[in-house]
């Protein structure tokens, strides 16, 4: 049975076991399910519908012999092809996406971004600014909200760091190829010589753990609160409402400043951990299974120089795919589906190419 027989199978199923709502025991795995099932199988059908018109047109052109007729069938069958592989790329996607979230255990609409200066100084801190606008504006190109969680501003109107949470339709799924660390090259606004320079930037993608999914030891943080310095005038520098949590055993230190209260600040800097501890553990894990593995597209490891922003040529490089883009402005204005959809491809061939569906 194939892969898509299997999908069809199981939603026939899942609603035989909806009909005797007593029986089910495990409602958030089955709503889940549904939800993932309900978008494929009307892609699975179509899917079907197409190959058997594509077959009905095969025929069509062996047997007419009308010239006219000949050429509709023709374009017809272009068409239909067309069709045929938007609909596989759709539900192949669909297929890696729902894999993806099994194995991480992840919520399907939230993602934490965590950019970093890295070598460079002012001029890294600034880029730090520029790619959080640019994954601002492409979430809001894609009607995601943007929560900021964290911050540490600089003099130059820059960041040392942000955290922020992207709320919307699969944030992880389209932006976890872009863990690792950026470059810039330019000439900075200050550099009179017109001296190029070159600074680094990390940035981490971050799944949010699904509730409960990471078990965190309240023994093995510690806790310290502090008066707030970001955003939020007198008010939030009247108390100690910062948070900063050390996780002893990995090492990993978080801080949230910018709610309104200790406790929603608390909550926040946890639930930021637990995602950082889930990347840790699927890192491990990925490290372990594939270390012989030399290149790999989807695993993201921070370490990595993944991209290239030049500015004086205008381009945008993807060291990964060696891939390059001479459009940075639209780039850094929030249009990176050009770039998340080759990094996917590279992918599918790679990762998912035992993914069968024709």
């Amino acid at each position: 049975m194939s892969i898509l027989s299997k999908l069809q199978e199981e939603y026939k199923e899942l609603k035989e076991k909806l009909s005797s709502p007593e029986k089910i025991t495990d409602w958030d795995f089955v709503g889940e399910r549904k939800k993932f099932l309900d978008e494929i199988v009307p892609l699975i059908e179509g899917l079907e519908d197409v190959k058997k018109r594509i077959e009905e047109n095969k025929k069509i052109l062996e047997e007419q012999k009308e010239e006219d007729l000949v050429e509709i069938a023709k374009e017809e069958e272009t068409d239909l092809k067309k069709e045929k592989d938007r609909l596989t790329k759709e539900i192949k996607e669909l297929i890696a996406e729902n894999q993806n979230e099994g194995e991480l255990e992840v919520k399907k609409d939230t993602a934490i971004v965590e950019i970093r200066a890295g070598a460079g100084g002012d001029e890294a801190s600034i880029f730090v600014k520029n790619l959080f606008e640019m994954y601002s504006r492409f979430g809001e190109l894609k009607g995601m909200n943007i929560i900021v969680l964290d911050d540490s501003k600089t003099e130059q109107n820059g960041y040392k760091s942000i955290t922020f949470k992207l709320k919307g339709r699969n944030p992880y799924f389209l932006l976890r190829f872009e863990a690792g660390v950026h470059r810039v090259q330019r000439v900075p606004e200050t550099e009179k010589s017109g001296r190029v320079h070159t600074s680094t930037v990390s940035v981490a993608v971050l799944p949010e753990p699904k509730k409960g999914k990471v078990k965190i030891n309240p023994a093995d943080i510690k806790l310290e609160t502090c008066k707030s310095s970001g955003p939020g005038g007198q008010y939030v520098n009247k108390r100690e409402t910062a948070v900063r949590i050390v996780h002893e055993p990995s090492g990993i230190v978080v801080t949230s400043q910018n709610e309104r209260s200790l406790q929603q600040n608390k909550e926040t800097a946890l639930s930021v951990l637990e995602a950082k501890l889930l990347e840790k553990e699927q890192r491990e894990r990925i490290e372990k299974l594939e270390k012989e593995r030399k290149e790999q597209i989807g695993t993201a490891m921070r370490a990595e120089k993944i991209r290239t922003y030049n500015y004086m040529q205008n381009r945008v490089t993807d060291h990964r795919i060696d891939q390059s883009w001479y459009k940075l402005e639209e780039i850094l204005n929030g249009d990176l589906d050009e770039i998340i959809d080759a990094l996917r491809e590279a992918e599918e061939r790679e990762k998912y190419k035992d993914i069968v569906i024709d």
